[in-house]
């Protein structure tokens, strides 16, 4: 422990050292587990690992940041003045809060915080870089210990991390071949990200409109966010971005491409990051099921006090400077994107739902527990469910510690694991609700049960928590548990599992791609001495 005194005098006798009445700024350098300064008002503590000062933005000032943007969130019909308090979306932003909590706890600080390539300063772990498959695997470290900690998905710690990570090595090769400054562009903005300690979310999917058609063949051409305009001082876009998670808990918006274009859909090839608040801007929250429970005044009891959101971006003309532009219609590099981006993302998804399978496991757990019956009658099922949970995310680590390093320094999952890995991020999280459901019974399955305002009627709702009581905890623990297995198995707690960071069927493609069927039938060829070739028939006319 070192402890340090500050005066506000000139050099002196009497107020040398501060002032004889005790009004000195004492700050005391403390060691994670040390007992926090609590003997002077004007006394604060700076966490300390070994020489390095740990002074992060605060939950506080991630609030205060929220509430400085523009009011520009609608759901409902309403317009949400202030997010960090309306109903419908304070709970994702206190998910994303927690984050900050968790950097500045130092049981959990090794995990949210890295240190900066560009200022070797301690900086929160969402706005690094990832250059190492230890990297890449704590990144999955939080995204399970998050859904633990919140239950669902926490966006604007997840995406944008990404997003910065595939464009340092996107930016770098298209600065090669085209002589553009994009890679400067984007280190400047990283280091501003992480001096302000953001929150930013990633935008991909567009609304696409008809599927078998590409983006410039729409009837709209506003159904895929493009470029209308290029500036000299930046671009002008226009279109929609569609079900991005964390929008309401950002402070900015990567905006990215949302597939793989070619020469004529190059006003598609767009990559920039927004404030959430940038002019221009109007963001729709999607509905998710029974979440206008969160609107009642009994909302926490119905459901968690953290949770989930995805909203509608509606660009209309939006002008975003030139400096927050890292690709504008080099439509040659969107597949090197996709690429990088979905080996990452379907690698590191493998945390996100085996987390909220831990927490299903636990509802689960409760459930029976609350129905009077011991855990041990469902055990095999209970080990089912962490088979599962762990297949995706030990694939996924699989998938990271395989990758390979880009010439940029980015770390990049192997691509057939990460991909395999999201095929069964679209099956498996399933199962582990299923079985949830299956140990809870019917008011898990169907969400069968009163509301919690009929639940303490004063004049019945006695009788229901005499019905609804059945194990040795009260009929509220029962409800509560209940209420929480629903949420997170058919209610407003489901992240994306099917299509999150893309369908199963596109993850197919790049497992059909990446899997080397010529080099394994020669294998088998070899192994049996077939020394001749055994050539695929061909198709008859």
């Amino acid at each position: 422990m070192i402890e340090a005194s500050f005066g506000a005098g000139v050099p002196g006798c009497m107020h040398g050292d501060g002032s004889p009445d005790g009004a000195k700024l004492v700050v005391r350098f403390t060691t994670p587990g040390e007992v926090p300064y609590q003997d002077s008002p004007f006394a604060f503590n700076v966490w300390v690992k070994g020489i390095e000062l740990w002074d992060f933005k605060t939950r506080d000032d991630y609030l205060a940041a929220l509430r400085e943007l523009r009011p520009n969130i609608y759901k409902f019909g309403e317009l949400i003045e202030d997010v960090t308090t309306h109903p419908a979306t304070k709970r994702t932003v206190e998910s994303h809060a927690l984050n900050y909590d968790a950097a500045n706890d130092p049981e959990l600080a090794d995990m949210y915080t890295a240190t900066s390539i560009f200022t070797g300063e301690r900086i929160l772990r969402w706005n690094s870089m990832m250059q190492s498959s230890d990297d890449l695997i704590t990144n999955m470290k939080i995204k399970r210990q998050n859904f633990r900690r919140t239950g669902s998905c926490t966006g604007a710690v997840c995406v944008g991390w990404n997003a910065q990570n595939v464009l340092w090595a996107v930016t770098q090769e298209m600065d090669e071949e085209f002589g553009t400054d994009y890679q400067q562009r984007l280190k400047n903005w990283i280091l501003s990200a992480q001096s302000k300690g953001l929150a930013v979310t990633g935008a991909l999917t567009d609304a696409k409109g008809d599927r078998s058609l590409k983006p410039s063949q729409q009837l709209d051409p506003d159904t895929n966010l493009r470029v209308v305009k290029v500036r000299d001082d930046g671009i002008v876009i226009h279109g929609a971005k569609v079900m991005i998670a964390g929008t309401a808990a950002s402070q900015e918006i990567f905006l990215l491409p949302g597939g793989t274009y070619g020469e004529a859909d190059q006003d598609y090839a767009l990559a920039c990051v927004v404030p959430r608040d940038i002019e221009g801007l109007t963001i729709v929250e999607a509905t998710h099921p029974s979440d206008r429970r969160e609107l009642e005044a009994t909302a926490d009891v119905e459901v968690p006090d953290t949770g989930v959101t995805q909203a509608y971006l509606l660009f209309e003309d939006v002008f975003v400077p030139k400096e927050r532009v890292f690709m504008c219609k080099e439509y040659e590099y969107t597949a090197k994107f996709i690429q990088y981006f979905t080996a990452n993302y379907r690698a590191c998804i493998g945390a996100c739902v085996s987390g909220q399978g831990d927490v299903m496991i636990g509802a689960a757990i409760l459930m029976a527990r609350a129905n009077g019956l011991s855990t041990s009658t469902f055990m095999s099922k209970l080990v089912d469910m962490s088979t599962k949970n762990q297949t995706t995310y030990g694939l996924g680590i699989g998938a990271c510690a395989m990758g390979t390093r880009h010439p940029s320094g980015s770390w990049f999952a192997d691509p057939l694991t990460a991909h395999t890995n999201k095929v069964l991020v679209a099956t498996l999280p399933y199962e582990v609700k299923r079985l949830a459901q299956e140990i809870g019974g019917g008011i898990v399955e169907t969400g069968c049960m009163p509301s919690y305002k009929d639940f303490t009627n004063p004049e019945y709702g006695h009788l229901l928590q005499k019905y609804l009581k059945a194990g040795a905890c009260s009929a509220e623990s029962r409800f509560k548990a209940a209420r929480l297995a629903e949420w997170l198995t058919v209610g407003a707690g489901i992240p994306g599992c099917m299509h999150g960071g893309g369908s199963p069927d596109g993850a197919k493609l790049v497992v059909r791609f990446t899997t080397p069927m010529e080099e394994y039938a020669n294998y088998a060829r070899k192994i049996m001495n077939i020394e001749e070739e055994v050539p695929e028939p061909q198709k008859r006319k």
